[in-house]
């Protein structure tokens, strides 16, 4: 009966504290889901505030020096995806209407073999944007790599940025926070693609987070380096 007692007395006492541990992690689990709603929260409001009233049309931007655009997927062949091409087509519509003088191309070429702004710079030239007036940033990783690295290595001060509209209002505000004047022309031709554009967007509510946080810490870009004279050089020559 004593033998008996006290297992049921341990297996009581281990009940109990199984009880508490998944209360504990329960009460965690939803304090964490809060914390993360109010952060999502938050850093959508900060983006869409910042960004308000700097979002046009092709028609209707005002006038910049430089266009800078965003990178995107490139395919095996080379080839710009849907979505950055839309972007380019904006970017050339943009130089040909004489909103802006440059066009900074800013992608991912951390590999030698994957290289979006050397794609994007073939793009716009097939398509009469003179080579000498496309400025490559070979190290634009993300979004907020792309804007720190316009002001800071490019010396771009006042820009169009040029993306999906899904996208824009991250830019714009990330650009606006790191000493770019920027208004931006969104896309939204590549609605179209209605899956890929679903995704893309949903993300943008942990893309927010990430562009908060990134913006509170004050991070470098992945590289920095020297100032680069591209912009400066192709602005001087008219």
């Amino acid at each position: 009966m004593r033998g008996l007692t006290a297992r049921w007395r341990t297996w009581h006492d281990g009940h109990r504290r199984a009880v508490r541990l998944i209360r504990r992690l329960l009460l965690t689990g939803v304090a964490g889901a809060v914390l993360l709603a109010v952060a999502t929260a938050a850093s959508v409001a900060w983006v869409r505030g910042d960004a308000e009233g700097h979002v046009f049309t092709v028609a209707d931007v005002p006038d910049a020096p430089v266009a800078l655009v965003l990178g995107a997927k490139v395919e095996p062949d080379g080839a710009p995806s849907p979505f950055l091409a839309a972007r380019l087509e904006i970017a050339r519509q943009l130089y040909a209407a004489g909103r802006v003088k440059v066009v900074l191309v800013s992608g991912d070429h951390m590999d030698w073999d994957y290289d979006e702004p050397d794609a994007m710079r073939r793009w716009l030239v097939d398509r009469g944007v003179p080579a000498e007036k496309v400025v490559l940033d070979h190290a634009g990783f993300d979004t907020y790599d792309s804007c720190v690295r316009a002001r800071r290595i490019f010396g771009v001060r006042r820009a169009i940025v040029v993306t999906q509209s899904f996208h824009l209002p991250r830019a714009v505000a990330l650009c606006r926070h790191v000493g770019v004047t920027a208004d931006g022309v969104g896309d939204d031709t590549a609605r179209r693609y209605a899956r890929q554009w679903r995704i893309s967007s949903a993300r943008e509510y942990g893309a927010s987070v990430k562009a908060a946080v990134d913006v509170l810490s004050g991070r470098d870009p992945v590289h920095l380096g020297r100032h680069e004279t591209g912009v400066d050089d192709a602005l001087r020559a008219g």
